[in-house]
C-alpha cells in the first residue's frame, strides 16, 4: 500500500490523482484504438476508481505476483480488460508496453479477458460476466478458512482481502444473486465489490430494462452497502474503502459514474462502451483532458507515482519476517502451509491413494458408486487435510459429505463471521457454487469439490467450462446419472449430460462402473492440475473383479476388463463390447451369453474417454483393435459413441428424454439391457438372431 500521497497537499494530492487516472484513461484509449476492438468505456469510467484502490489500499507486489498474502483483484467485468493490463503495467508487472500495442492480437499477453496464467497479475479469467464476482466469494472463503486453520495469537501469516470491480452486466447475471447471497449468510467480511454504477449497458440506458434498487438488494443479503459514491473523486472512493476495512462482513461500494469519462463528445453514451473512439474524437479528448502526449507515451513523473514495486517489496519483507517468527514458533504448521500455498501434495500421497484403492478392492462391496464416491472421501480426507467440499443442498442424495467432516458455518453471536471447517452447505446455488470452487482453486491452499445431480450440471455448466479454461484442480460431483435414478422422472434423468460434459476441451470426466473404478477416479482427480468430473449412480452397482495390472489400468481412462479367449479358432467372430458406469454390468452379461454362442466378446471398460483419448496409439489400438467390430453401451445419447464404433459398429442407447418409473422398469422399457446388447453384437457381427436362437 502506497501511503506517501497522504503527505502531499491538498491540491498536489488531486493533480496526482488526475494525471495518474487520465494515464488509464490514455492507455485504454490507444490500446483499443491500435487493434481497432474493444471497449474503452469501462476502463476510462473506472480509473479513478482504480487509482484510489490501487495506489492507497491494494497489497500486492508486482516483482512477484504469486506473493501468498498478496490481496486479490478480480476484474469481475473483464470486457474493461484495458483497465487491468493499464494497472499492471504502470505499477510494474512483467508486462511491457508492447504487449499493451499486442492487445487482442494472437498470442499477447494482453487478450480480448483477462486470463489467468497468461497476464502476470491476473488472478481469474473473467469475461462471462457475474462469474468474476462469484470466483472472488470463492477466494474470500478461502482467505478467511486458511486465517482460522493456521494464524495463532500474536501470528497472523493469512490476512488479506479481495476487491472486485463488477458493473450493471455482473449484477445483472443471476450468479450475482447466488454469489452475493452466499457470501453475506457467511460475513465474508475481507471482500469489497466496486459497483461502477454507470447506468449503461450495450443496448443503451439500463433503465428500460434493470431497475433494482440494487444497494437494497445487497443490504437485504446482509452486506454493508456505502452508497451514492462519486466515483470520479479519489478521495471519496478512498473514504468508502477505508469504511470497508472496519466492516465484519463484505461491502458493496456503489459508485456512480460516467462510462467513457473523459470523451470529448461520447462520454456518458453507450457508443462508447464497446468500440473503439475513432481518430477524431481521440485527438479530441487529448485536448479535453490536457494529455499532450503521443498514443502509448507515458511521462516518467507519473509512472513514478504508479510504480508498486519497492512498496511490494516492503510489504512482502515485512510478511517474510513474521512468517519467519511463526515457522519458529510453529515448525510443522509453516511447513504444511507452505506446502499447501504451493499446491504440492504431502509427501505419502501415493502411498494413501494405493491404500484407498486396495481397500476398495479388498471390500468387494456391490454399491451405488456415488456411495463408493463416499467411502473414498473418508480416506482422502485422512490423507488430505486440503481437501474441501460441499453440496448445492443434496448433501444427503450427493453423499458428499465423509465421516469427520465438520461444517462450515456463521457465528452470529459475536457480530458474525465465518467459523472453521471443511464442508459448504452452497444451498440452492449450483452455478454459484462452482464458480466459487473455482475461486477456492485458484486462491489456493484447497482442493475443492462440489456436488449436485447430473441434470443440474446445465445450471453450472459455464463454470465448468471455466474451470477447463484455466486448467484448475475443481471437482464436480454429479450424482443420480442416468435413467437409472427412478421415480423422479425426465426432469432429473440425465440423458445427454455426460456426452455434453465431455466435449469441453481440458475437462476430464470420469462415469466409473464400481467401488475401484470410483476410487481411481478420484485419485486422478486430485493429481490432475486441471478439473475433472465424478458421474455417479444412485443404484448399486455390482463389484467387478480385476487384477493388478487392470487395477492400474483405470487410469489410463479404458482399458480391457473382460478379454476374449487368449487360444480360439481361425473363424471365431469377435467383437468389442465398450460400456461406461451402470452399463457394465450389460455389457459382462452380454459378453457372457455371446461367447456361449461362439461369438467372442472382449468388454472394454471406458471410465473416461477424455483420458483414454491422451493415450498412446499403441495402448488404443491394443485397447480398440482395428478391424473388430464394436458395440458401446451407455444410458445415453448415442451419437458420442460413433467416433469409437464408426458408422458400422453399433450403440444401445437412449435418443429421447426418460420416464417417471422406477429404474429397472425403466432401462427394460428402454431396451437397455444385455440382451439388447447381444443383439447388437450378432448384428454387427453378421449373425442373424434367429441363428442364435436356434
Amino acid at each position: 500500500m502506497n501511503a506517501t500521497v497522504e503527505c502531499l497537499p491538498e491540491n498536489a494530492i488531486h493533480a496526482d490523482s488526475r494525471s495518474m487516472a487520465n494515464a488509464l484513461r490514455m492507455l485504454a484509449i490507444d490500446a483499443v484504438q491500435h487493434a481497432n476492438s474493444g471497449h474503452p468505456g469501462m476502463p476510462m469510467g473506472m480509473a479513478e476508481i482504480a487509482v484510489a484502490l490501487w495506489s492507497r489500499h491494494l497489497k500486492h507486489n508486482p516483482r512477484d505476483p504469486g506473493w501468498v498474502d498478496r490481496d486479490r483483484f478480480v476484474l469481475s467485468n473483464g470486457h474493461g480488460s484495458m483497465l487491468l493490463y493499464g494497472l499492471l503495467h504502470l505499477t510494474g508487472y512483467h508486462l511491457p508496453l508492447d504487449e499493451l500495442k499486442r492487445f487482442r492480437q494472437l498470442h499477447s499477453k494482453t487478450p480480448g479477458h483477462p486470463e489467468v496464467g497468461i497476464t502476470p497479475g491476473v488472478e481469474t479469467t473473467t469475461g462471462p460476466l457475474g462469474q468474476g464476482l462469484a470466483n472472488a466469494v470463492g477466494m474470500a472463503m478461502a482467505e478467511a478458512l486458511l486465517a482460522q486453520e493456521f494464524n495463532r495469537p500474536g501470528h497472523r501469516i493469512v490476512d488479506h482481502r479481495t476487491y472486485v470491480f463488477a458493473g450493471d452486466g455482473c449484477l445483472m447475471e443471476g450468479i450475482s444473486h447466488e454469489a452475493a447471497s452466499l457470501a453475506g449468510t457467511l460475513g465474508l467480511g475481507k471482500l469489497v465489490v466496486l459497483y461502477d454504477d454507470n447506468g449503461i449497458s450495450i443496448d443503451g440506458h439500463v433503465e428500460q430494462w434493470f431497475a433494482d434498487d440494487t444497494p437494497a438488494r445487497f443490504a437485504a443479503y446482509g452486506w454493508h452497502v456505502i452508497r451514492d459514491i462519486d466515483g470520479h473523486d479519489v478521495a471519496e472512493v478512498d473514504r468508502a474503502l477505508r469504511l470497508a476495512r472496519s466492516a465484519n462482513r463484505p461491502t458493496l461500494i456503489c459508485c456512480k459514474t460516467v462510462i467513457g469519462q473523459g470523451a470529448a463528445s461520447m462520454a456518458g453514451s453507450h457508443t462508447v462502451h464497446g468500440a473503439p473512439l475513432g481518430a477524431a474524437e481521440i485527438e479530441a479528448t487529448r485536448e479535453a483532458l490536457d494529455w499532450p502526449y503521443a498514443p502509448f507515451e507515458i511521462p516518467a513523473s507519473i509512472r513514478r507515482l504508479w510504480d508498486a514495486r519497492d512498496a511490494g517489496d516492503t510489504s512482502q519483507l515485512d510478511w517474510s519476517r513474521r512468517f519467519d517468527a511463526y515457522r519458529r514458533e510453529y515448525p510443522h504448521e509453516a511447513a504444511e502451509f507452505v506446502r499447501r500455498t504451493r499446491g504440492a501434495l504431502p509427501t505419502r500421497w501415493r502411498d494413501a491413494a494405493q491404500q484407498i484403492v486396495a481397500e476398495a478392492n479388498r471390500a468387494s462391496q456391490s454399491i451405488a458408486t456415488r456411495k463408493a464416491s463416499q467411502n473414498t472421501l473418508d480416506g482422502l480426507a485422512r490423507a488430505l487435510p486440503e481437501l474441501l467440499g460441499g453440496s448445492a443442498d443434496l448433501t444427503g442424495s450427493n453423499l458428499t459429505r465423509w465421516s469427520g467432516a465438520k461444517s462450515v458455518c456463521v457465528d452470529r453471536s459475536d457480530g458474525g463471521g465465518l467459523r472453521g471447517g471443511n464442508y459448504i452447505h452452497f444451498g440452492v446455488r449450483e452455478f454459484g457454487m462452482s464458480a466459487a470452487l473455482n475461486g477456492i482453486a485458484l486462491h489456493g491452499g484447497y482442493i475443492p469439490f462440489g456436488g449436485t445431480f447430473l441434470t443440474f450440471s446445465d445450471y453450472s455448466r459455464n463454470a465448468l467450462r471455466m474451470a477447463a479454461l484455466m486448467r484448475i484442480r475443481t471437482v464436480f460431483v454429479f450424482t443420480h446419472d442416468s435413467i437409472g435414478l427412478g421415480e423422479d422422472g425426465p426432469t432429473h434423468q440425465s440423458i445427454e449430460h455426460a456426452a455434453s460434459l465431455r466435449l469441453i476441451p481440458g475437462l476430464d470426466v470420469w462415469r466409473p462402473c464400481d467401488a475401484v473404478e470410483t476410487a481411481q477416479a478420484w485419485i486422478c482427480a486430485i493429481e490432475r492440475d486441471a478439473p475433472s468430473c465424478l458421474l455417479l449412480s444412485r443404484q448399486n452397482l455390482p463389484f467387478v473383479e480385476r487384477d493388478e495390472a487392470q487395477i492400474d489400468a483405470i487410469e489410463r481412462g479404458g482399458y480391457v476388463l473382460r478379454d476374449w479367449p487368449a487360444q480360439s479358432t481361425a473363424n471365431a467372430r469377435h467383437v468389442v463390447l465398450i460400456a461406461t458406469g451402470s452399463e457394465v454390468e450389460l455389457a459382462l452379461k452380454a459378453a457372457s451369453v455371446l461367447c456361449d454362442e461362439g461369438i467372442l466378446a472382449r468388454v472394454v471398460s471406458m471410465p473416461c474417454s477424455n483420458v483414454f483419448d491422451r493415450q498412446s496409439s499403441t495402448w488404443r489400438s491394443r485397447v480398440l483393435p482395428s478391424g473388430v467390430p464394436r458395440v458401446a453401451v451407455e444410458a445415453g445419447v448415442t451419437g458420442f459413441w460413433r467416433q469409437y464404433v464408426g458408422l458400422e459398429g453399433g450403440v444401445v442407447g437412449i435418443d429421447r428424454f426418460g420416464e417417471s418409473a422406477p429404474a429397472d422398469a425403466l432401462f427394460d422399457h428402454f431396451s437397455v439391457t444385455a440382451q439388447a446388447v447381444a443383439d447388437e453384437a450378432r448384428r454387427v457381427c453378421g449373425v442373424d438372431a434367429r441363428q442364435s436362437e436356434a
